[in-house]
């Protein structure tokens, strides 16, 4: 619903649903997007150089609908250097300045109340990354490195996928008792 919400083409929208794809597709934090630049994206490979919390830097890579969304994005936006998501005014035209975190989450709220979605933060579409990734199968380790945590229990404290991927472990494993007749 939140991307469907995007669906019109403004600039503005564009601009959201390539927002909303980073966010989500790299698991990124308000204030790790925000201080993303132009020069930070690699169109050809999805990779984005992220600095982190305590300036650590690391590479994340967007693929998919969140790739198709920034080459939107970046089309609308141009290549001129500076940040990689700016604002964008009423009418349309795309200011080459940073965004602020809080502009982030106000971006947002926004989008929820289009799409009529409970009211939700930037944060939750990291959160929904790791358990998506962790839910596909991608091993702890590599979500880990992935959203940048520094330490691996973080990242299970992320996991919302509940009682349903302890079962589906269980059935993966085969125990090979047989009774003999």
């Amino acid at each position: 619903a939140l991307f469907e919400s995007c669906r019109k083409g403004s600039p503005a929208d564009v601009r959201d649903a390539a927002l909303m794809g980073v966010l989500y597709g790299a698991g990124l934090r308000r204030a790790e997007v925000v201080a993303l630049g132009v020069s930070d994206y690699d169109p050809e490979t999805g990779a984005l150089i992220v600095r982190g919390k305590g300036n650590k830097e690391r590479i994340a890579y967007i693929d998919d609908g969140a790739a198709e969304a920034m080459g939107m994005w970046i089309s609308v936006r141009g290549e001129e250097p500076g940040p990689l998501f700016c604002p964008v005014t009423q009418t349309g035209q795309v200011v080459i300045r940073s965004m602020t975190d809080q502009a982030v989450y106000a971006i947002l709220q926004t989008r929820a109340a289009k799409a009529k979605v409970k009211s939700f933060s930037p944060h939750d579409l990291r959160r929904s990354c790791v358990s998506d990734l962790l839910d596909a199968g991608v091993d702890i380790s590599v979500v880990q490195q992935f959203v940048g945590h520094a330490n691996v229990t973080t990242t299970a404290r992320y996991d919302r996928r509940g009682e349903h991927a302890k079962k589906r472990a269980a059935k993966s494993l085969h125990i090979p008792f047989v009774v003999d007749p």
